[in-house]
């Protein structure tokens, strides 16, 4: 089999990209494997690492606004679309794919709609409830969407083809055990709650100073034990600790860093996460069946993270803070909150497992192999 991917611009879109084609790599070993990625995009970088080839075209989305840069800046995305069209159509055609798979981000549009103007079979993937103008384009002329989240359906065009398949999941997140996290930790005689919080590998500002207060009233009561990664640029939370009277180095409930290398072990072992709402971070929590109280990121395309958050408050699987509300304080009771009864939080963790899907890989294998053999 040969597979055409393409996807990009963001983690959430590039993952799921590699994470399918290594599953089919796993089923099929003499697969071949080629993506399309944005000339720019760290997509470049994260597919050369997983050792596949990629193959690039110039793409960019357009911008809202009306200013003189705006406008020059959208023209040439106008004359990119079709150059980009261009050159994925020839690309395509030298290497014949039996399948295309997009997954999001600006250069799936013009790859994908190539591939279906040269009459390939192509599918697309959509991770968050609320999908991205790309595949909502897109949707009418693949063979199937796949989708993550079955709120996501209303979005787009009800002749489109569906199916639910789920985000991939690491398959280090769905092994790990609580127990067995716990004493990786060292933390199998800890009897306060575990709670574990990030906002992303460069940082979230408003998350880092809203949980400071938290972990430094922490450091004093002692009625939570915190895991915290305050990312590449957030170096300066724990100057904030500081300033609250709190060496983070010096207490003994507060793990405070940089990153979290060993996620699988961390989410396995909380009993509640604060964090931003991506799509792939949701499904791991899911996974794991962790209450959470999510911040969406006000700053991502079509508030799609608000979107991914509501599909959990929904079910009563998480409680969300908008950006505009987020306080030490609002932070402080709402987490006092849901974490006050061992039954509340025994019911969240129910719910967010319910909406899990952990065999999203075969699932979109299987479409795959539907769609090849229609």
């Amino acid at each position: 089999m040969k597979v055409l991917l393409a996807g990009g611009g963001t983690a959430g879109h590039i993952n799921p990209a590699l994470a399918i084609a290594g599953y089919i790599k796993e089923k099929e070993p003499d697969a071949e494997f080629l993506f399309i990625g944005n000339r720019d995009g760290m997509e470049q970088r994260l597919v050369a690492q997983a050792g596949f080839p990629i193959k690039s075209v110039v793409i960019s989305g357009f911008k809202r606004s009306l200013s003189p840069k705006s406008t020059i800046h959208n023209i040439k995305t106008v004359s990119r679309s079709f150059t980009s069209r261009a050159l994925a159509k020839k690309i395509i055609r030298e290497f014949d794919p039996d399948i295309c798979i997009g997954t999001g981000g600006y250069v799936s549009g013009p790859v994908i709609l190539a591939a279906c103007n040269l009459g390939y079979p192509a599918i697309i993937h959509e991770q968050n409830a609320y999908p991205g103008v790309t595949n909502k384009m897109l949707a009418k002329k693949v063979r199937r969407v796949m989708l993550a989240n079955e709120d996501a359906k209303k979005h787009f065009d009800s002749k489109a083809s569906f199916v639910i398949t789920g985000n991939p999941i690491r398959p280090e997140i769905l092994a790990t055990k609580h127990d067995e996290a716990k004493r990786s930790l060292g933390l199998e005689q800890l009897e306060r709650p575990i709670i574990l919080s990030f906002g992303g590998s460069l940082g979230a500002k408003s998350i880092n100073e809203a949980m400071v207060e938290l972990m430094a009233r922490s450091a004093k009561d002692k009625k939570y034990y915190h895991i915290h990664a305050y990312g590449a640029q957030g170096g300066y939370t724990l100057d904030l600790l500081r300033s609250h009277g709190v060496d983070p180095d010096l207490c003994d409930n507060l793990d405070v860093r940089s990153y979290i290398d060993n996620m699988n072990d961390c989410l396995a072992a909380c009993d509640l996460v604060v964090s931003r709402a991506g799509a792939i971070t949701l499904s791991e929590i899911q996974a794991k069946g962790r209450p959470a109280v999510l911040i969406p990121s006000p700053f991502v395309a079509e508030n799609h993270q608000f979107h991914n958050a509501m599909s959990m408050v929904n079910k009563k699987a998480a409680l969300v803070i908008e950006q505009k509300d987020l306080t030490g304080e609002k932070l402080c009771e709402t987490v006092d909150m849901i974490s006050a009864d061992p039954k509340t939080l025994e019911k969240y963790r129910r719910n967010a497992q319910k909406m899990a899907i952990v065999d999203a890989n075969e699932r979109i294998y299987q479409t795959i192999k539907e769609v090849l053999n229609r």
